[in-house]
């Protein structure tokens, strides 16, 4: 029988008693009934005290172990956050400094293709006088070629030809 039960059982027993004549507080109950109910649960109740205390350290246990396994989860979650935090600020550092470094690569390519763009058109023009005297020479040239011919070929009407050097 549980031991509530064989609680339960005396007090309604004790309740259940005759009074004492000319007292409220006092009964009359059977001694050996009551004697044997006390002996039986005096009996039982260390087994289930026992049980009771086994289970209360089982559920202990099971707190602390469920306790723990909830604090080493909540660690794994912190350093994970603070792993995906950092990973975080390092690509958005990284993508500043990239953005930094294109910026700079572009605004170095732009002062080189004007630096060659300047030396491109000074190149040029220089080619371009020296063409054009070139050309200049060149003309003179023709020219007096063209200005002989009619000298030698008009000067004597049937003469000898002249030995003299030509004065080109």
């Amino acid at each position: 029988m549980d031991p509530l039960d064989r609680v339960d059982e005396l007090i309604a027993l004790i309740e259940n008693a005759r009074s004492m004549p000319m007292s409220r507080a006092n009964c009359v109950v059977d001694r050996a009934y009551t004697i044997n109910a006390l002996q039986e649960l005096r009996a039982e109740l260390p087994s289930e005290v026992r049980r009771a205390v086994a289970l209360l350290e089982e559920r202990d246990k099971i707190m602390d172990a469920g306790r723990r396994e909830a604090e080493r989860i909540i660690a794994e979650g912190e350093a994970e956050h603070n792993r995906l935090v950092s990973i975080n600020e390092i690509v958005v550092s990284a993508e500043h400094e990239g953005a930094r470094i294109l910026a700079d690569a572009r605004a170095e390519a732009q002062r080189l293709r004007e630096e060659v763009d300047d030396y491109v058109d000074t190149a040029l023009a220089n080619f371009e006088q020296l063409l054009t005297r070139s050309l200049a020479s060149i003309e003179r040239g023709r020219d007096k070629m063209h200005a002989l011919r009619e000298i030698g070929s008009y000067g004597g009407g049937g003469q000898e030809v002249d030995d003299r050097p030509l004065p080109f």
